[in-house]
């Protein structure tokens, strides 16, 4: 059983992550649910998942920040950034922490999957090639993600 934790001050944002996990039919478990990225450095210490997801914008703690914290910890887990934040700076950022990846909210319902398997079999996602052509408005997330919200 993978074992995944979430870190994202929104509830309906970690309501998103649940329904996207819950149906990817795999031997998944989300075992955690931070609110900061302070939260989720001790939760990382405390519960040892396999993924952590990260949000970019959070009190406290940015999720940046909290994924180099949880880099030089010596984690033994793959982090996973997750924003609506898109910028040419983006990727370079993410790297720089650590992190092996990052998926933009708005491409959640397509991406978000596809991400954690890529960080689960060893490799890095940064933003899937489709989503780097399709770039939203600055700081506006488009509507895949608000559809993945759906309680089918």
């Amino acid at each position: 059983m993978t074992r995944i934790l979430v870190a994202d001050d929104h509830e309906i944002v970690l309501e998103g992550i649940r329904g996207l996990v819950g149906r990817a039919e795999r031997d998944w478990e989300i075992v955690g649910e931070a609110r900061n990225g302070k939260e989720a450095v001790q939760m990382v210490r405390s519960l040892r998942p396999d993924v952590v997801v990260l949000d970019v914008t959070m009190p406290v703690m940015s999720g940046l920040q909290a994924a180099k914290e949880i880099v030089q910890s010596g984690a033994d887990c793959r982090i996973l950034i997750f924003t609506m934040h898109e910028s040419e700076r983006l990727e370079p950022e993410v790297r720089q922490t650590g992190a092996h990846g990052y998926v933009l909210k708005s491409q959640a319902a397509r991406d978000l999957v596809r991400a954690i398997d890529c960080l689960l079999s060893g490799d890095t996602f940064y933003g899937s090639p489709e989503a780097r052509q399709v770039r939203p408005a600055k700081g506006k997330s488009g509507p895949m993600f608000f559809q993945a919200l759906a309680f089918a």
